[in-house]
């Protein structure tokens, strides 16, 4: 019995394994739009899937930023400026989409926009602090999707949104991993909500990489660190800051970004995109194990990793 089991069990992995590696036919036919595409994930996402001839429609923050993405890519890839925090600009972004499209509507939604710092403990943060990136990384890629949403059910296309390994296991204060949980959630109502539509939705979760999110972390952390009251400058004192400094410094152990993007072009071209795709050895070998434990074990996991403030008990 338990040889029959396993058998059909093997059967069942080899034809999900079969299944993901057909791709969607068609490709060179559909359009992509990114956000976020002045760096990181999603400069070389733009550039990567223009190079495998799909239709790129990349959205970026800055005109720098647009027009350097420009020069390094063929002349099928278009740009434009969007602020997501902006519902104005979202909407010109809206019909900027909808009239390269046509009548074929939008195959991929990819939500890769977002910010991190400042990442401090919560403490010696205000409310304006967290709503800086909550309103960039989850309010931000909730605008967009509802604004594109009529186009993508259009093509039965894919919403690909850039979470967190950070988003399934909180491990340090700020508005990075609220907002990253947040998009968890709402990646998975819309899931549910448009699988009868012909429509699939993805979610990556990254570990640690080294992008450009992170090259304000130091400078953010020391001007949170300034600005704190005297009495909880004196809870924590002088050497805790200084540790946090050296943890922020170690914090981007992976640097292949192809990592991840290879994920995102999976989750768009593939027949069967996976629901989840954590990427990295730290998000595989380490969150992504400590989500699953009990909050008492994964306290005493994390609480190893941080300093010990001068007044602790």
């Amino acid at each position: 019995m338990w040889l029959y089991l396993a058998a059909l069990l093997g059967l069942y992995f080899l034809r999900q394994w079969y299944l993901a590696r057909q791709t969607v036919e068609n490709l060179t036919e559909k359009y992509v739009f990114i956000t976020g595409c002045d760096s990181g994930f999603g400069n070389l996402l733009a550039r990567q899937l223009d190079a495998r001839g799909l239709r790129v429609l990349a959205a970026c923050l800055t005109q720098k930023g647009a027009k350097q993405l420009g020069k390094a890519t063929s002349e099928r890839l278009r740009t434009t400026i969007l602020d997501v925090t902006s519902t104005e600009n979202i909407e010109a972004a809206t019909e900027w989409v909808n009239g390269c499209v046509g009548g074929k509507g939008l195959w991929g939604l990819v939500n890769n926009a977002g910010i991190a710092t400042p990442v401090v403990p919560n403490e010696w943060l205000t409310k304006d602090d967290f709503a800086k990136v909550i309103n960039v990384n989850l309010l931000g890629l909730i605008d967009v999707t509802l604004h594109m949403l009529p186009l993508v059910k259009k093509a039965r296309g894919r919403v690909v949104n850039v979470s967190s390994v950070f988003g399934r296991a909180a491990v340090f204060g700020g508005g990075y991993g609220p907002s990253k949980f947040g998009v968890e959630a709402f990646s998975d109502s819309l899931r549910r909500e448009l699988h009868p539509f012909g429509v699939r939705v993805s979610i990556i979760e990254p570990g640690a990489f080294h992008t450009a999110i992170l090259n304000s972390v130091i400078e953010d952390l020391q001007k949170a660190w300034s600005r704190v009251p005297s009495d909880i400058n004196e809870s924590y004192g002088q050497e805790y800051f200084e540790k946090c400094e050296f943890k922020e410094q170690v914090l981007s152990i992976n640097s292949n970004l192809y990592m991840v993007t290879d994920c995102m072009e999976h989750a768009l071209k593939s027949v069967r995109p996976r629901t989840r795709y954590s990427v990295g050895w730290d998000a595989v070998f380490f969150y992504i194990p400590l989500s699953y434990l009990p909050s008492w074990v994964s306290d005493i996991f994390i609480r190893r990793f941080h300093p010990r403030p001068a007044e602790a008990v």
